[in-house]
């Protein structure tokens, strides 16, 4: 059975409001069954976890139960995957415990493509360690990031590589592999930023080489928490602060206070979902996810085309980065309108894009549209139609 989009879109009851959504980089909508998961839990008698009472043990089951789900999305050991609030709180966490190691012999990797999520926590940790930063700049033409660069930025005192799995700003999507290849060469750990990644594409942290992959469930239509995760091996190398109390084993050593368990109830609906937008198949959950995950991409490539093709052709609008691997999203401008005024107008037709930097400070430095406002972003979903684009590349037109 072929991906059938009016389906998908009847378990979305906020798509009955009319609205076009561009804006799932920053955020997705969420289905009835990943809805229905967090209101059962906050139903259901829940309790703090590992007491010897049955809510208890409950909550203890929602947890692993998480742990497990997000291990099959992203192709690793559920006793490495660690949840928090956030990506960008996990991260900090990681930059501060990781760069205990780092001294001024040290040398960390960060780019001018990445979310500031997966930049400043590992800048700010290497100046408080002594530690060196060193760029990896983009082609402000194509926003690719050369690769080539790297075999020069990459050597013997390179500590750690934070790299993007795909720019939430233009959407490229960097050779990561080749990247990690590189880092692992010198013995360096590579820190791969997914969350714009994950919506898109069938994960597998081994085959991007990454030995730790951050993602974020809200951008793929579940609730609103971060994860990373690594090896367990991994994990039991590195010491963090923690409270007295607190369990010293890996993974919740990472995880301050207590869990939400109801956000947390809704991980494994959410990987469900996926796995299940296209009924029929059958195998693993990971099996079905490769399958779904492949169908997606093609019905995203699909849409793409027309959304991207559609704005390069449209008198007045810059479209900025022409990767050649990338999802599905695109920045432009249009002439005689700030970003924010393009936005305004769109979103008083119901078209939902943001407009700023979204967070890919460096990106819009490199730019040069950092100072008058940055760019327009739309952002195409599994939800999305081909009569949404339509109506987008008809109201950018009219501006234009």
């Amino acid at each position: 059975m072929s991906y059938d989009v009016d389906a998908v879109r009847k378990l979305y009851p906020a798509l009955a409001e009319g609205l076009a959504h561009f804006d799932s980089p920053g955020g997705t909508q969420v289905p009835e069954p990943v809805s229905d998961a967090v209101a059962a839990s906050l139903r259901s008698a829940v309790s703090n976890s590992h007491g010897a009472f049955a809510s208890s043990a409950r909550a203890d089951a929602t947890v692993d139960a998480a742990r497990v789900a997000v291990a099959d999305l992203v192709g690793g050991d559920p006793r490495g995957v660690l949840v928090g609030p956030s990506m960008t709180a996990l991260t900090y966490r990681l930059a501060t415990a990781l760069s205990r190691r780092w001294s001024a012999a040290d040398e960390i990797i960060v780019t001018r493509l990445d979310h500031d999520a997966n930049v400043r926590p590992w800048v700010q940790a290497a100046a408080r360690a002594g530690a060196t930063v060193r760029w990896a700049d983009i082609d402000s033409d194509t926003c690719e990031l050369p690769l080539e660069q790297f075999e020069s930025l990459i050597g013997e005192a390179t500590a750690l590589v934070a790299v993007t799995g795909a720019s939430n700003a233009v959407g490229t999507r960097p050779d990561v592999r080749a990247i990690a290849d590189l880092a692992h060469a010198v013995g360096a750990l590579v820190h791969v930023d997914g969350v714009h990644l994950t919506p898109h594409a069938f994960i597998d942290m081994a085959e991007l080489g990454a030995d730790f992959f951050a993602c974020s469930s809200y951008k793929f239509c579940g609730p609103h928490l971060g994860m990373t995760t690594a090896s367990p091996e991994l994990l039991e190398s590195v010491e963090i602060d923690k409270l007295l109390p607190s369990p010293a084993e890996v993974p919740q050593r990472f995880e301050y206070g207590t869990s939400q368990f109801e956000l947390l109830a809704g991980l494994p609906a959410t990987v469900d979902y996926l796995a299940g937008l296209v009924p029929g198949k059958e195998g693993s959950r990971r099996e079905r996810l490769r399958a779904a995950l492949a169908a997606v991409a093609e019905y995203e490539d699909g849409l793409f085309a027309a959304l991207y093709d559609g704005l390069c052709a449209l008198k007045g609008v810059t479209v900025y980065g022409h990767a050649a691997r990338r999802t599905p999203t695109v920045a432009f401008r249009v002439a005689g309108h700030s970003p924010r005024a393009v936005a305004e107008a769109l979103g008083g037709q119901g078209l939902c894009v943001w407009d700023g930097n979204y967070y890919a400070v460096e990106l819009t430095r490199r730019l040069g549209v950092e100072d008058s406002g940055g760019m327009v972003r739309a952002g195409l979903a599994h939800y999305n139609t081909a009569e949404e684009v339509d109506r987008l590349l008809a109201a950018v037109q009219r501006l234009g």
